[in-house]
């Protein structure tokens, strides 16, 4: 009895590693016969949605070219090295990630993904580049100029030259905060790098200057900014300030004008904020349409959600006739 089983589980054993040479055996064929297959063709795909903008299909082939790969119908397909064209797509800068594989049909794949511009940096120098959301530098490529957050007077001579990467960091964070929230997105106009690395920012509404401190707590620095806008400049009429510092926490600190505001000047800056308002409310909704380009890192919203603030309506700070 013993010495049947044991003949039994033998051949089982013999039965197994059979197949298994066999299903090893066919499985190289495969890989050999497509190795040995001529390439098909060539397709290019930019970005999940098919649509590059910063890259287009020809621009790809031609950087393929380059790197030697020409004529590819009728090619072997294990003569072409994916690997090192592979790494030459990858040394673009606005090249996030790329794929390059055969399917079934012998056509070669190439995958790209494309860097996300988040801000438009100008050095002092008066150069310019994007950075994009990881915080990499961006040559200005791209013919059509992007509604990005503007950081003026980086501390560097030309593109490459680094400030240092808290700098970076901050910016980065910022610039991402403003593409992704509706009111502030359309409210900062410029954001200013002074010469000890901290942020003053250039509203679009009113003359006055936003004393940012450094990047730290942008957010809750935000939300008390938003605080002051609602409880008293749009009150008070945008034009009264000459500069609102929040940078200290837990403070707004105002600094009023010299001169007089003119009571038409202070009702027309609260309408065009609130115009903004409006504007945000609407985007909410559809958040494809706060920027012409959508950064890829997640939103972080702000302690209100624009629905909830209770700006007065237009109509409650109509003048009156009465001098």
């Amino acid at each position: 009895m013993n010495l049947m089983a044991s003949i039994k589980k033998i051949f089982s054993i013999v039965l197994w590693c059979a197949i298994g040479g066999a299903g090893l055996a066919l499985l190289v064929a495969a890989i050999n016969k497509k190795s040995s297959s001529l390439c098909k063709g060539l397709e290019v795909q930019i970005n999940t949605d098919g649509k590059g903008s910063f890259l287009n299909k020809k621009d790809v082939i031609r950087l393929l070219e380059r790197e030697g790969l020409k004529d590819l119908t009728d090619k072997k397909v294990q003569s072409l090295n994916l690997h090192k064209f592979e790494e030459a797509l990858g040394k673009q800068p606005w090249i996030k990630d790329v794929q390059l594989y055969f399917d079934n049909n012998q056509v070669l794949k190439v995958k790209i993904t494309e860097r996300v511009p988040v801000a438009r940096i100008f050095m002092i120098s008066g150069s310019s580049y994007y950075m994009d959301s990881s915080g990499k530098q961006l040559p200005l490529t791209n013919p059509v100029p992007l509604k990005l957050p503007v950081f003026t007077g980086y501390p560097a001579d030309k593109m490459g030259l680094r400030a240092d990467s808290i700098l970076d960091h901050q910016i980065k964070e910022i610039s991402t905060f403003l593409n992704r929230d509706p009111f502030w997105s359309n409210a900062i106009e410029q954001v200013n790098i002074t010469a000890s690395k901290t942020f003053e920012m250039i509203p679009l509404i009113g003359n006055q200057e936003i004393e940012f401190g450094d990047g730290n707590q942008y957010e809750d620095k935000f939300r008390r900014l938003l605080i002051f806008y609602k409880r008293v400049m749009t009150k008070t009429g945008f034009e009264k300030y000459a500069s609102v510092n929040v940078e200290y926490a837990g403070q707004v600190i105002g600094t009023r004008r010299g001169g007089p505001v003119s009571r038409t000047d202070s009702l027309q800056a609260i309408r065009n904020v609130m115009q903004i308002i409006r504007m945000a409310r609407k985007m909410e909704s559809d958040t494809g349409k706060i920027r012409e380009v959508k950064p890829l890192e997640n939103n972080q919203i702000t302690e209100q959600s624009l629905k909830s603030y209770d700006f007065p309506e237009e109509n409650e700070n109509k003048p009156d006739n009465k001098k």
